[in-house]
């Protein structure tokens, strides 16, 4: 056995997980059996996976005197192997609902036996009442209604859901009811509502009925195996905060970053807030149109759904003609495939409001790195703007190096088939260095 350099973490020797680059392609964006314990409790379907994160940690030959930002946290994955591995993390996250999972996900110090008793607790109140014969049939506001997508969840489903959102709410703030509510959240997603994931979320085989307090308790009692193996290790601190990456770098304390592991949403027309609006809607994160469109406007600009008339960070890339041209390729081939939607005419805005969002957010980030802050950005090459091809990788690596990073490299970490051209697409890693 090797032995390791002082300071370094035990894990490749404790853990030895398969490295990325001995993955098969389809393989490398899943979740290995081995790391689902925190990381399967609410999950993307398209997360970068943990394997990558432990890629870069030993790379960049991270210790636990290191501090690692994911300023485009979604859910967790970053700071949960960090936490895993022994490494401080601190996490932004401009949507409510992923940065609720984000903060539960990394929240181990929680009882087990409290839990798995709670839940028996919950589960009890809420078949004594869906047991009564005069119950009200629970639904949701008109307005939070309309939220959803249209047959995203049915009417018995939703009402034995709500009951037991009753239960929850009915026992308050304890130790144990984030975890709960991000129980539901899992199992919204994957037991009680009817949607189908593919390129962008969607709503197939609709069911009258689906056992919603059983999967939610299947889900807490995979919490609870999982933090028996969890709570005993040291403390580590992992924070998240509920921030514009774009605009909140400032309360980061300056140079106190040592690296970043992150993947920013990628400029195509997936719109994150749909993946997610089942639970973001039901759990109460958003009520209404007016906080949904509120929502919105503190996320990178990468869909034509959240660009706005005062939206002004393209103003960043002024100086990068080769985003300009790219902009005005997409807008040509508009204009000769006669594509005349509010959405097709915004594809060249959004892509210019995307790198300037990005440029935005690396300008800011400076003062936030230490000397030698090393920088890993997972993002993928687009073509679904009128299947006119978007470099991100290439492009975010020069938007880098104007503002004073060093481009250490620009990783393949795997191909994936674009629906747009039937073509392989990049998902590259940009792999950066602050000099400070």
């Amino acid at each position: 056995m090797q032995h390791r350099r002082a300071g370094t973490l035990p894990f490749e020797e404790e853990i030895a997980p398969p490295r990325v680059d001995e993955l098969s392609n389809g393989s490398k964006n899943k979740l290995l059996p081995e790391d689902r314990a925190a990381h399967d409790w609410y999950r993307f379907v398209l997360s970068f996976p943990p394997q990558l994160v432990r890629e870069y940690v030993r790379r960049f030959e991270l210790a636990r005197k290191n501090c690692v930002l994911d300023p485009f946290c979604g859910t967790g994955t970053t700071l949960v192997e960090c936490k895993k591995l022994g490494i401080p993390s601190v996490g932004l996250e401009a949507h409510p609902m992923p940065a609720f999972a984000s903060r539960v996900k990394t929240t181990w110090d929680v009882d087990p036996n409290g839990l798995r008793e709670y839940a028996r607790d919950v589960s009890k109140a809420v078949e004594l009442e869906l047991a009564k014969p005069d119950a009200p049939h629970r639904v949701l506001s008109e307005e939070s209604h309309k939220l959803l997508l249209k047959n995203s969840i049915s009417p018995v489903p939703l009402h034995k859901t709500l009951v037991l959102l009753e239960a929850i709410s009915a026992r308050g703030k304890t130790t144990y009811s984030e975890h709960g509510l991000l129980a539901l959240a899992n199992a919204l997603v994957k037991d009680i509502g009817n949607l189908h994931f593919g390129p962008e979320v969607g709503v197939r085989n609709i069911k009258d009925d689906a056992p919603v307090v059983q999967a939610w308790l299947s889900n807490v009692l995979k919490m609870v195996s999982d933090l028996e193996g969890l709570r005993d290790r040291g403390p580590v601190e992992a924070k998240v905060w509920l921030h514009d990456s774009r605009t909140d770098i400032t309360a980061l304390a300056p140079a106190s970053i040592s690296a970043i592991i992150t993947s920013p949403p990628y400029p195509n027309e997936k719109d994150y807030t749909r993946t997610t609006r089942l639970e973001t809607v039901i759990l109460g994160f958003v009520s209404n149109r007016k906080e949904l469109r509120a929502l919105k406007k503190n996320l990178l600009r990468s869909n034509t759904r959240n660009v706005y008339k005062d939206d002004d960070d393209d103003q960043w890339i002024e100086s990068f003609p080769q985003i300009k041209a790219l902009a005005e390729q997409i807008e040509a081939r508009r204009v000769e495939l006669g594509k005349t939607s509010g959405f097709e005419r915004l594809y060249p805005r959004v892509t210019t409001l995307y790198f300037g969002g990005m440029a935005r957010h690396l300008s800011d980030l400076r003062r936030a790195l230490r000397p030698g802050a090393r920088l890993a950005y997972v993002v993928g090459d687009q073509a679904s703007f009128l299947r006119i091809m978007i470099r991100t990788g290439q492009i975010l690596a020069e938007i880098a190096q104007s503002l004073g990073y060093e481009v250490e490299s620009v990783d393949l970490f795997r191909t994936r088939l674009s629906t747009a051209t039937k073509e392989q697409l990049r998902e590259e890693v940009v792999v950066l260095k602050w000099p400070g």
